[in-house]
C-alpha cells in the first residue's frame, strides 16, 4: 500500500495581495510625510532598492537591495552588462514589477549612468542610478 498525499492544507489557503500603500518618504529633507500608494509607492520602492547595498546591513533581507561595491575598479565592458543584470535582478525582487528594460549608459570619468524603464503593475517608471567605477 503507497501512502498518499494529503493536501488538505493547500486548500485552506488564499494567497490575497498585500496593498502598496506605505509611508511617502521626502529625501530633500530626510523627514517622512504623510502616505503614498501604488505608482508613487513603488517608485519611492525603486529608488530605496538602489540605494541599499544588499548583504550590509541586518535589518533587510537578503533579498533587498543592489549589489554595487564590487563593481569598483572593474573594466566598463564588464560593468555595462553586469550592471544591467544586477539591477534587474535587485527590483524583480518587488512583486510589483514585471520586467525591466530601455537600459541606456552614459559612461565618463569613473562613472556610469544607467537609466532604464520598470514596468509595474501600475504602470511604468522611468528610473537612473549613478554608479562609480
Amino acid at each position: 500500500m503507497i501512502p498518499g498525499i494529503n493536501d488538505d492544507l493547500q486548500k485552506d489557503f488564499e494567497i490575497e495581495e498585500q496593498p502598496s500603500k506605505t509611508f511617502k518618504l521626502n529625501t530633500d529633507r530626510s523627514t517622512i510625510i504623510n502616505y503614498t500608494d501604488e505608482l508613487d509607492a513603488v517608485k519611492q520602492a525603486i529608488y530605496l532598492i538602489l540605494s541599499i547595498e544588499r548583504y550590509q546591513y541586518l535589518i533587510y533581507s537578503w533579498n533587498y537591495g543592489i549589489e554595487l561595491a564590487d563593481l569598483f575598479g572593474q573594466p566598463v565592458p564588464f560593468v555595462l552588462p553586469e550592471l544591467k543584470r544586477r539591477i534587474t535582478e535587485a527590483l524583480m525582487q518587488d512583486d510589483r514589477v514585471q520586467a525591466v528594460d530601455a537600459f541606456s549608459f552614459e559612461v565618463t570619468k569613473g562613472r556610469v549612468h544607467a537609466r532604464f524603464t520598470a514596468h509595474t503593475i501600475f504602470g511604468d517608471v522611468e528610473a537612473e542610478r549613478v554608479v562609480n567605477i
